[in-house]
């Protein structure tokens, strides 16, 4: 009775794993980074404070969303900002109509020299990465 029972598992456990479509076409989404537009900074920093950084982007269409910040240390105290975005890629159609959003991030400032906040702007005609720059003094 026990052998009839488990043999009647073990064939309704892989009749169901067969009748699973494992069909995986891949990726529907990849990321892109964000043209970010401008960003609001405190006018100095006070050392091992923690400070909310504001930034505004650019989504370039309806299937695009936010997904994060790239906050990254060129130097010591030299940050390159990237936004990133999500890209969908199984929608039929995306509004194409380009948007301003806002996101924020925490800093805390560690050093006490200034800081220079390198944001993200693009890529030139050339392909060299551009950014604005923003220097904050740390007292």
């Amino acid at each position: 009775m026990r052998r009839l029972i488990f043999i009647c598992l073990t064939v309704s456990l892989l009749l169901s794993a067969l009748s699973c479509s494992l069909n995986d076409d891949g990726p529907n989404f990849h990321f892109k980074p964000l043209q970010i537009t401008s960003a609001v900074l405190p006018d100095s920093f006070d050392l091992n404070e923690t400070y909310q950084i504001t930034v505004n982007y650019t989504l370039p269409d309806g299937c695009t969303g936010f997904s994060g910040f790239d906050v990254t240390a060129a130097d010591t105290t030299i940050r390159n900002v990237v936004a990133f975005g999500i890209v969908r890629t199984d929608q039929e159609a995306c509004i194409t109509l380009a948007t301003e959003a806002q996101a924020s991030f925490n800093f805390i400032c560690l050093y006490d020299e200034p800081y220079t906040f390198r944001f993200w702007q693009g890529e030139g005609v050339d392909g060299e990465q551009e950014y604005f720059e923003v220097v904050v003094p740390v007292y």
